[in-house]
């Protein structure tokens, strides 16, 4: 049995969890989200607690079992508490700022590079002197959230040897030496 699908999903008071024929919805204070199923899993609701069970030990029904399993804890997770993913944006003259929902970004290239931010994501950015500019994004939607993130910092990754570019608060850079001397 998967460790991780065999797990109950406790259900917060202020969240609601419908299940249809392969569909589970999922709604809470801060938003709606939906989840298509495969039809061999079943997903069961008593008491307050989420159920999640496949019909063999078949490869594909335990890889799926443990996968949906996650995916709906992090709908439940997401629509009651929510998701905060933050940016560093490290080099000298790299800037980002957030109008509306538009995030102009000055990375090191010859132009600012513009980037719309889907309306889900709430976005905050902070610049102090002396320290590096920091973008905050929140969302119920953790896959949205981590793909945006994700394409961001594809932007201008963290280079090995200063670790100048866009990198996750907390990331752990591997750092190379760079050139030595040859004696």
């Amino acid at each position: 049995m998967s460790r991780i699908g065999k797990a109950p999903i406790k259900i917060p008071a202020n969240v609601q969890v419908n299940v249809a024929k392969s569909k589970v919805t999922v709604k809470g204070p801060l938003g709606q989200l939906e989840q298509a199923i495969h039809p061999d899993i079943t997903v069961e609701i008593e008491e307050n607690v989420i159920h999640v069970t496949r019909p063999t030990d078949h490869k594909r029904h335990r890889s799926m079992h443990g996968l949906y399993r996650s995916l709906i804890n992090n709908m439940v997770i997401g629509v009651s508490e929510g998701y905060t993913v933050q940016q560093e944006f490290v080099g000298v003259g790299y800037k980002a700022e957030a109008k509306g929902q538009m995030l102009e970004m000055s990375v090191g290239y010859s132009h600012d590079v513009h980037f719309l931010i889907p309306g889900e994501i709430q976005i905050e950015t902070k610049t102090e002197r002396r320290s590096n500019p920091i973008l905050t994004m929140k969302s119920h939607d953790k896959q949205l959230l981590g793909a945006v993130a994700a394409k961001i910092r594809s932007l201008r990754p963290p280079e090995p040897y200063k670790g100048k570019g866009i990198k996750f608060v907390g990331e752990e850079l591997r750092r190379k030496a760079g050139k030595s001397a040859s004696k």
